[in-house]
């Protein structure tokens, strides 16, 4: 059996891959039930959790293994930066088409505004104010950016910074548009977060800019969630994709707030 295991054995990148998938799947994974899996000894499972979990992937428990907390959130987010990716992108080409020169831009955490933020590398005399690591990671070596990134606590699930002091660094701030996203748009025009402390930031960033755009696809529409934080009525622009129920779009512009449809 050894000999069939050796001719057959997976290089080492690929056990580690399909041990990731397989705790991405389920709550943890036994060595046992990995060696039969991956045809393997089980010694050869265990050197395998035992350089996961010293690169801080996963934890090790009696017998098997659970992913670590970073990994877990790592998994989440590429998941929701994955969703609808090519609605995402075209609401963001025509975000771009908004910022000019010289401009003062607010971006907020979500996913679809990371999209815009890779669009803006080549802008001159621009100025970004977020909350977002992700947006301040892709555009830290943009020669024509200066990114300011805000102060607070990174919360929990995502690379963004939140709370009171998020809130208060945004006071001293004046800019020219706001880019949002949300969690969900409700059938009354209602926009959703599922943090209140992000909801609260989302607030304020309206607030501090003279025009706001909300970028939703049409995924988001017709549902809640956890905390309203504004209106369409809130924004000058509703940037969504052609999968956007009709009857939306009317509210939006009943609400005074122009639609572009990608």
């Amino acid at each position: 059996m050894s000999s069939v295991k050796s001719r057959n054995a997976l290089p080492a990148a690929v056990r580690l891959n399909r041990i990731r998938q397989a705790l991405k799947q389920s709550p943890g994974v036994s060595v046992s039930a990995m060696a039969r899996r991956l045809r393997v000894s089980e010694m050869t499972i265990r050197r395998d959790l035992e350089k996961m979990q010293q690169a801080a992937d996963i934890r090790r428990t009696h017998g098997g293994a659970v992913l670590a907390e970073r990994t877990i959130f790592e998994f989440s987010y590429q998941e929701r930066q994955r969703a609808r990716q090519s609605e995402k992108k075209a609401i963001a080409l025509a975000a771009r088409t908004l910022i000019e020169k010289g401009q003062r831009v607010i971006l907020d955490t979500g996913t679809t505004t990371l999209h815009l933020a890779r669009l803006l590398k080549d802008a001159q005399d621009l100025t970004v104010i977020t909350p977002s690591l992700a947006v301040a990671s892709e555009l830290q070596y943009a020669p024509g950016v200066s990114v300011v990134l805000l102060g607070g606590v990174i919360h929990r699930g995502s690379p963004d910074l939140t709370g009171p002091l998020t809130e208060h660094c945004l006071d001293v701030f004046s800019a020219d548009w706001a880019f949002q996203g949300a969690e969900a748009v409700g059938t009354d025009g209602s926009v959703y977060n599922t943090d209140l402390q992000l909801a609260q930031v989302d607030r304020r960033m309206r607030e501090k800019a003279r025009r706001s755009c909300l970028l939703a696809d049409g995924g988001k529409f017709g549902n809640t969630a956890l905390i309203r934080s504004g209106s369409l009525a809130d924004f000058e622009i509703l940037i969504t994709d052609k999968s956007a129920p009709r009857a939306m779009s009317s509210l939006a512009r009943k609400m005074s707030c122009r639609v572009i449809l990608t």
